[in-house]
């Protein structure tokens, strides 16, 4: 059972998502804040998996809120999906490194909006299409502090493959059959990378991978090993 929080200051909007998301047997709603301030609080003593988070809200907006819930070890585990009206490049890119492993806008269907939420809860980042090509060719190549390579001079030359094939969207089944490798082979090489560059989903290895110089926009083809 998927354990989710609602964070949006609309009462209506809550509710309303409140009963899609009830209607689902394999989660629940565990919580529902007006707040990004409430929406951290509630994180922490709802004992959520997943937090639905919208961008603009009092007191403090969603993506502060989830950048807290990132920074605090007690919630490791808890996934932020955000949740918004504006697909604007500014928030992909704020919500993503702040550390939201989704971003979805508020027109998407039902029933696309609770496998977002079984997709973020199970691990796998998600990305809104329209968004997220822009975010690729506009803006997350221009570092937002200094550049991100962390652990990537502790890469393999096939982890940076596979790390540059995260960064362009492909899943594990993918990426294993553009390297001749068993899905279970790939799964492992992402987790590993994950844990050398210090990352908490696939979504954060998408902005480690562009900041980092290691993909740049409109590139095709596998990274070539440093």
């Amino acid at each position: 059972m998927i354990r989710v929080l609602l964070a949006d200051d609309q009462t209506l909007v809550r509710a309303s998502f409140a009963m899609l998301v009830d209607s689902a047997s394999d989660m629940e709603v565990v919580g529902q804040a007006g707040t990004g301030r409430e929406a951290v609080e509630l994180a922490r003593s709802a004992r959520a998996d997943l937090v639905v988070m919208d961008v603009r809200m009092p007191d403090l907006d969603g993506i502060e809120a989830t950048r807290l819930i990132a920074a605090d070890d007690d919630l490791a585990g808890v996934k932020v999906l955000v949740l918004t009206t504006y697909d604007t490049d500014e928030h992909v890119v704020a919500a993503l490194r702040a550390g939201a492993s989704g971003f979805v806008v508020k027109d998407i269907r039902p029933a696309e909006l609770l496998d977002a939420i079984r997709t973020v809860a199970a691990g796998d980042s998600l990305l809104s299409p329209g968004p997220t090509a822009r975010l690729i060719s506009r803006v997350l190549a221009v570092p937002a502090g200094p550049p991100r390579a962390g652990g990537l001079q502790h890469l393999s030359d096939r982890e940076r493959q596979v790390l540059g094939l995260v960064a362009r969207g492909l899943n594990n089944t993918e990426i294993a059959e553009a390297l001749g490798l068993s899905p279970l082979t790939a799964k492992t090489h992402v987790s590993r990378i994950m844990g050398k560059v210090g990352a908490r989903d696939r979504a954060q290895l998408v902005v480690i991978a562009y900041e980092s110089g290691l993909v740049a926009p409109g590139t095709t083809g596998l990274p070539t090993p440093a």
